[in-house]
């Protein structure tokens, strides 16, 4: 086991909304360290964002965000030789983390032509309460409320 746990590295803000957030979006988003392309893809994501809904493109980010971000999760903890999943509350950064996380991959698997296209077309949906993303959420706080009657084996 460490000695010390690891210092948290601090992380700059993007260049051109100044926002911490959306360079951690961005370096979920980066495949092997391209980060220049990873940007431009977000860049252009919600200048797509911008462009179709007529409002702040950052801002629906933002909604979008918020609405995939996950309150509860479920663990699975073995007790007694049987398996159960047993829901716990978040931390912070883990709930912007799988929220980040979902997002993108996501809207990876959305059939659009570009990235910028795909990223768009999932940040319009979740910022809508609607698409992969959200429903994800709405699976996972789904599951955690089936399996409420096992949260007394929390951890």
């Amino acid at each position: 086991m460490r000695k010390t746990k690891a210092k948290r590295r601090p992380i700059l803000p993007d260049p051109k909304f100044n926002e911490t957030l959306v360079t951690k979006f961005v370096n979920n988003l980066m495949y092997e360290g391209k980060k220049s392309t990873a940007f431009e893809v977000f860049y252009d994501a919600v200048q797509i964002v911008e462009d179709r809904t007529k409002e702040s493109g950052l801002e629906i980010w933002r909604k979008a965000l918020s609405n995939v971000t996950p309150q509860v999760e479920v663990r699975t903890r073995r007790v007694g030789g049987s398996n159960f999943q047993i829901p716990q509350e978040i931390r912070n950064d883990r709930k912007l983390s799988l929220a980040m996380k979902w997002l993108i991959n996501y809207a990876r698997s959305r059939n659009e032509k570009s990235m910028a296209n795909k990223l768009a077309g999932e940040i319009i949906a979740a910022s809508k309460e609607e698409g992969a993303a959200y429903k994800k959420k709405e699976d996972t706080h789904r599951m955690a409320e089936a399996n409420k009657a096992y949260s007394h084996f929390r951890f």
